[in-house]
């Protein structure tokens, strides 16, 4: 071979590279971006509400016919879950700034009042729906997804006006957002127009029409009101909710938002229709645990405000949704541990039994059945049968203060009282003690775990 051709071949090869690595990055690409709707594994066919014949799966329920456009904005304000990311602790009903801690910075929520200077008091009809449907707020102002539009473009026009209807029916509260603190290019909001063209659809529920009123009604109080994919579908590249791992579960805002498919192990397939309802309404459902955290307001803000119709048709949507496993959650242990504390787990740091014995038996009992109220029990729960154990060493952090029927289920905070070798060292206690696979959580977990808490 002569020398000139060698480089000749050379080009030609790097050429063939080149051209190989862009076709991969453009089916990767066309993967991530056309991944299905979210009720794509329904199948069959889906048509405009207008066109759908049977019961209106949108709007509020039966029980509010007849009520006025506040009433029923004030029931749908409640599924849509919008008062927990508008409420900051301490601060006034849906004024906002509550903080999202994320890799790249931290966001806060806005004032959602009808206060004129800092609320969405001057917004019109129109600017509204361009807020919920496609994430513009007035001026054309783009808005990060942590507003969760992608999955309020699904909701029908009626219901996001009597949202607004019963949001101007407030009293106007003067509360101006922090400033946020996203690091370049994440502070660019122009670039929220890119991400939306990908992955926002700009669409109305559809209904399928082979199934039921009550599953379409299930899907769109799932997939659009209450947005629950936002939390329990893991993201992609772009950070857009990953509809081919629908509902597999992921961590959000530093809490693990648990498998809620149809897999047996570690989602909701060996839960009975009665158990989904109960920790829908109640945040509880005995054998499986009780909802801390993120969940807990979901539960205590919007979920409980339901009717049992509503519960019953989310009940019958998840049941729908195709299993998908979750590698690292073991089926649950739902054997409580022995009744005394010289038996059962003989654990290698002696530290996390004391602090177990000093702070925590009294109320989760050293079985796992708690002796005071089901809402502590923590045998079968899914948070101490996670071998990451973050929602456990969570929990013992911040404390939960739940408001359930009858009363309230409060675990005080032990941030303030324990180190970082002590939290880890009683978490791991526990994920030994009675879940399927202990956890490994280290001092330097619980500082990160502190550091990165709002």
């Amino acid at each position: 071979m002569s020398s000139t051709e060698q480089p000749g071949r050379a080009k030609r090869y790097l050429l063939w590279f080149l051209a190989a690595v862009v076709g991969v990055a453009v089916v990767v690409f066309a993967w991530i971006v056309l991944a299905p709707g979210p009720t794509g594994f329904a199948g069959g066919r889906r048509v405009a509400l207008a066109d759908y014949h049977d019961q209106d799966p949108t709007g509020a329920p039966p029980e509010l016919n007849g009520a006025s456009v506040v009433q029923r904005g004030e029931y749908l304000t409640r599924a849509a879950d919008c008062m927990v990311c508008h409420t900051a602790k301490g601060g006034a009903p849906f004024a906002g700034g509550v903080a999202f801690v994320l890799p790249f910075g931290t966001l806060y929520s806005t004032n959602i009042t009808p206060d004129a200077e800092t609320g969405i008091g001057n917004y019109s009809d129109a600017e509204f729906l361009s807020a919920v449907h496609k994430g513009l707020g007035r001026g054309k102002t783009r808005l990060y997804p942590a507003m969760p539009y992608a999955s309020y473009t699904y909701m029908t026009d009626a219901d996001a006006l009597a949202i607004k209807a019963y949001l101007f029916s407030l009293k106007p509260v003067h509360a101006p957002a922090p400033q946020n603190t996203l690091q370049f290019p994440f502070n660019q909001r122009a670039l929220m127009s890119i991400w939306s063209a990908l992955f926002n659809s700009d669409q109305r529920f559809r209904p399928h029409v082979e199934r039921g009123p009550v599953w379409n009604r299930g899907a769109y109080l799932v997939e659009a009101l209450g947005h629950c994919g936002e939390c329990h579908t893991p993201r992609n590249l772009f950070q857009a909710l990953n509809t081919r791992k629908r509902f597999s579960g992921t961590v959000q805002a530093g809490w693990r938002a648990y498998n809620i498919t149809a897999d047996r192990s570690s989602g909701l397939g060996a839960w009975s229709d009665a158990d989904i309802a109960h920790y829908l309404s109640l945040g509880h459902a005995d054998g499986h645990g009780t909802a801390s955290g993120p969940m807990g307001e979901v539960v205590d803000n919007s979920l409980s405000e339901l009717t049992p119709g509503d519960v019953s048709a989310m009940v019958a949507y998840l049941r729908s949704v195709p299993a998908a496993a979750t590698a690292d959650l073991p089926q649950p242990n739902v054997n409580p541990a022995p009744s005394s504390h010289a038996e059962g787990v003989v654990s290698k740091d002696p530290l996390g039994k004391a602090v177990y014995e000093g702070a925590c038996a009294s109320c989760h009992g050293w079985s796992g059945v708690s002796p005071v109220i089901p809402f502590a029990t923590l045998t079968g729960a899914r948070a101490v049968n996670d071998r990451t154990a973050i929602n456990v060493a969570q929990v013992i952090l911040s404390g939960t203060q739940r408001h359930v029927a009858g009363g309230a289920a409060n675990m005080p905070a032990f941030a303030a009282a324990y180190s970082d070798a002590e939290i880890a060292s009683v978490s791991n206690y526990v994920t030994a003690r009675f879940g399927a696979s202990p956890s490994q959580l280290t001092a330097a977990t619980i500082a990160k775990m502190r550091e990165n808490s709002p």
